[in-house]
């Protein structure tokens, strides 16, 4: 299993870190080593000192596919969960300025919490999805399915042409504006349409 991560897909996002938005989707890899499963604590690094984080919805791959088309990518999955990406911001910040892969910052151990799965049934349209992120009880990010740079299906289809699709497969769509600094003892809380189905303790 492998999770694929879409970054930069939401304008204001972009813009928010000085990033220019892209022309195609922004991918890279993170391993199955990074998945926080439910109930479990995310403790803080000790390579870093400014963490944040960034709240996504994410897709789970449910058959096999290479070079999918965009009209046929609908088929591809059945779910739709919400989860969190945590970035070492500070140690992003120094491998970009290198011209290195930020990997490390992105992709370590812990750094993707996973929520519930909603079948995408229950939804009346995909492309209008609310989701959030509530830092102790305060919301700190909002964002809607309507706003991605690139949709659901469009981000299928690119990513199959260079990764073999498996059953079991996640992608991270990518997180609207809002993000920021964790720290110790805060709780974040991730919801769909207003419902809880991530909810994680930073120690």
């Amino acid at each position: 299993m492998k999770i694929l991560a879409i970054g930069r897909n939401y304008i204001d996002h972009a813009k928010e870190l000085n990033n220019p938005v892209p022309s195609e989707p922004v991918v890279f890899l993170m391993p199955e080593t990074s998945i926080l499963r439910k109930g479990q604590a995310f403790f803080y690094p000790e390579f870093s000192m400014d963490v944040h984080f960034e709240v996504e919805l994410v897709l789970k791959i449910n058959r096999l596919g290479k070079n999918i088309s965009e009209r046929f990518a609908h088929r591809y999955y059945e779910e739709i969960g919400i989860g969190i990406d945590f970035t070492a911001r500070d140690l992003q910040s120094e491998l970009k300025k290198k011209g290195l892969p930020w990997e490390k910052a992105k992709s370590f151990d812990g750094a993707t919490p996973l929520g519930e799965f909603v079948p995408k049934t229950a939804f009346q349209d995909i492309k209008n999805i609310n989701f959030s992120l509530d830092k102790n009880g305060k919301q700190v990010q909002f964002g809607n399915s309507k706003d991605m740079i690139f949709s659901f299906d469009a981000i299928i289809s690119h990513v199959s042409k260079y990764f073999t699709l498996k059953i079991g497969d996640l992608i991270y769509t990518g997180t609207p504006a809002g993000v920021g600094p964790i720290q110790i003892g805060d709780e974040l809380v991730g919801k769909i349409e207003g419902k809880e189905l991530l909810k994680v303790q930073v120690k």
